[in-house]
């Protein structure tokens, strides 16, 4: 069981979502309960923004079908943007510290993608989960034989690897390595993202907070991978999707449903719009957590 942690907020104000494995099924479609709640929001005058991992360009058809007026962060945080993709801010590695990421990974046998700016580079066209990943942000990868002409505008460094343990000592390592150089954490099982010491989603939160004009305290956020936890240390309410790892679910204060079972959607019915009570509890039942 999963109880409330702390006092529910007496006022919700916003809500800031994580998109990959959160608003979205595996399939990366946008269910229409899901598209009806963000609606809702609106109506219910609480303003609705996303964090994502992905660029910028990867979250242009959400925006659209959701009609988001609200900043949005990208790569974790690593580039704030407008509803129209208008940089607000950015958070570069610096071409040095990127070059060695490089190394790093792969010296430990981790395939290494380079986002810079808008571009997506890849050393080879049939590495693994490309094809997942032109199918999640919506265009390919540009094909290089060398990252370094694109290192002084690298936002975010993947390592990528179809070995999991392989990527969690990976992670472990780079921690280590580049201690307050990067953040390093895992988007996915498969991805590891390392990016600037400010590009994570707690500062990104923060900074959206803040261009909203909204208290911390009256934010919701809503997640499901270890990068979103973050987040969850700095919001009034935290809600973990059923999906998440008990690590992510640990951290919240609530567990709503799947993403495949519209858990996005039913925590915005029963969390946020029709509120709870802090003795209140929801049931986590096998892999993940059910409404």
């Amino acid at each position: 069981m999963k109880a409330l942690s702390r006092i529910r907020p007496a006022k919700i104000s916003a809500l800031i979502s994580d998109v990959d494995g959160t608003l979205v099924t595996d399939d990366k479609v946008l269910t229409a309960r899901a598209q009806a709640g963000v609606a809702d929001l609106r109506a219910s005058r609480i303003r609705f923004s996303i964090i994502s991992s992905r660029p910028p360009r990867g979250l242009r058809v959400l925006l659209a079908s959701l009609g988001i007026t609200a900043p949005i962060g990208s790569f974790n945080g690593g580039v704030l943007a407008n509803p129209d993709l208008s940089v607000i801010s950015e958070h570069l590695l610096t071409s040095q510290v990127a070059r060695r990421v490089i190394e790093f990974l792969d010296g430990d046998g981790v395939q290494p993608w380079v986002f810079a700016r808008q571009d997506w580079l890849v050393r080879t066209a049939d590495g693994p989960y490309i094809g997942i990943e032109e199918r999640t942000i919506g265009f390919p990868p540009t094909i290089v034989d060398d990252f370094g002409p694109f290192l002084s505008s690298a936002v975010k460094i993947v390592g990528v690897s179809s070995e999991f343990e392989r990527l969690a000592g990976c992670e472990r390592n780079a921690r280590a390595v580049f201690a307050g150089e990067t953040t390093v954490v895992r988007s996915q099982p498969y991805y590891l993202d390392i990016t600037h010491p400010l590009a994570n989603k707690g500062t990104a939160f923060s900074e959206i907070a803040k261009l909203l004009a909204v208290p911390t305290a009256e934010i919701a956020v809503i997640g499901d991978g270890a990068n979103d936890i973050a987040m969850f240390d700095r919001c009034g309410l935290s809600i973990a999707m059923g999906n998440g790892s008990a690590e992510v679910w640990r951290a919240a204060d609530l567990v709503t449903g799947n993403n495949s079972d519209d858990g996005f959607a039913n925590a915005v019915e029963r969390f946020i719009l029709g509120g709870v009570h802090s003795n209140q509890q929801v049931a986590i039942s096998g892999a993940g957590g059910h409404l």
